[in-house]
């Protein structure tokens, strides 16, 4: 497994929109994506650089692995 890289929300999200994500709203410092098949959402905190954590707990939720979203990068 190979360590996650620190990014911004901004590559995340762009990460994020490779696989069928879209930007739903953003309200405050958080950015809302939805995808529709299979239906998952995800909150994306807007922020110059992530947390490790945060980004793991982003990758979890949307059911990649870190190397497969660490590709999409």
């Amino acid at each position: 497994m190979s360590k996650l890289p620190v990014i911004s929300a901004a590559e995340c999200v762009k990460a994020l929109e490779q696989i069928g994500f879209a930007v739903a709203r953003q309200r405050g410092s958080h950015i809302v994506l939805v995808r529709e098949d299979p239906r998952t959402t995800v909150s994306v905190p807007a922020h110059k650089e992530l947390d490790r954590g945060t980004l793991r707990a982003i990758v979890r939720q949307i059911g990649l692995s870190v190397d497969q979203f660490v590709e999409l990068l």
